[in-house]
């Protein structure tokens, strides 16, 4: 039997991001276009004779204990393989904390389907998703590994395969930005009905067309800097640009790899931000 597996957990960008409602438990309904990037962290998970779970991180603002999500992963496979194993997590991060990019929800998803193995547990995607989804909202969409339409709080996924591959810029002006705070100063505007999604795009001027985040509407007004990044990028010849999830980073899209390389080093010019040239998986 296996006794370690190490795993890529790459980070996330949402095209679209429509909050329908707020609901009763405190959540909000959504609708998401979320598109997996190869920027990742790598998780390294052991199984130990010592019982008991112990997570490595050693980043500042992610926690090494039980407040990991990733901790909380581990957990809940060892209750349901009714094991006595002790597991040793190590999480290389690559990727922005707090950054809006799915970063600790994908090092949750990586635990979730690297125990599975691990332990044999046996559980199908579906009953991953089903166990993730009650760690993190945005843990069924890493666990189900494709590109997708996300519903309900984000646990309704739908595989969107029209998608063409596209070169991201993510640039990340070292603001820490809480999903709870933004959500919490969200005013939610009546609109008729959501924006058809297309089944299939040509190019990626066309993903253009859909992209949209209602969170920016609480975000840039704090952080201005989220707006002028944007502005930056379409004009170093972004096709377009957004803010990804509840931020501070945003993504600009482009058709090519020498345009997309060189707006990611204007951008790194004489400053502190996170920047990064990535492509879409």
């Amino acid at each position: 039997m296996l006794q370690s597996i190490v795993l890529q957990a790459p980070a996330k960008v949402n095209y679209r991001l429509d909050v329908i409602a707020r609901r009763p438990d405190g959540y909000h309904e959504l609708r998401m276009i979320m598109q997996r990037i190869n920027l990742c962290d790598e998780v390294t998970i052991s199984l130990s004779c010592e019982p008991g779970i112990r997570v490595r991180c050693g980043r500042e603002g992610v926690p090494d204990g039980e407040d990991n999500i990733a901790w909380k992963a581990a957990k809940a496979l060892l209750d349901l393989a009714g094991q006595p194993s002790g597991v040793e997590i190590a999480i290389q991060k690559n990727i922005p904390v707090a950054a809006g990019l799915g970063g600790g929800s994908s090092d949750c998803a990586a635990v979730l389907l690297g125990l599975n193995e691990l332990l044999g547990v046996g559980l199908s995607r579906e009953q991953l998703m089903e166990v993730g989804v009650k760690l993190g909202a945005d843990v069924p969409f890493f666990v189900f590994q494709q590109t997708a339409l996300a519903e309900g709080i984000g646990e309704k996924l739908s595989p969107l395969n029209g998608l063409p591959p596209a070169w991201v810029v993510l640039v990340n002006p070292n603001l820490p930005v809480s999903t709870a705070w933004v959500y919490k100063n969200l005013q939610l505007t009546q609109r008729d009905r959501l924006a058809t999604i297309p089944d299939s795009f040509e190019d990626v001027a066309a993903i253009c067309g859909v992209l949209s985040n209602d969170l920016e509407s609480v975000t840039i007004p704090a952080f201005p800097v989220i707006s002028e990044i944007k502005n930056e990028l379409v004009a170093l010849g972004a096709c377009c640009s957004l803010m990804s999830g509840s931020g501070p980073t945003v993504f600009g899209l482009f058709a090519g790899e020498a345009t997309a390389r060189k707006a990611g080093d204007a951008l790194r010019n004489n400053r502190d931000w996170f920047v990064a040239v990535v492509e879409t998986v």
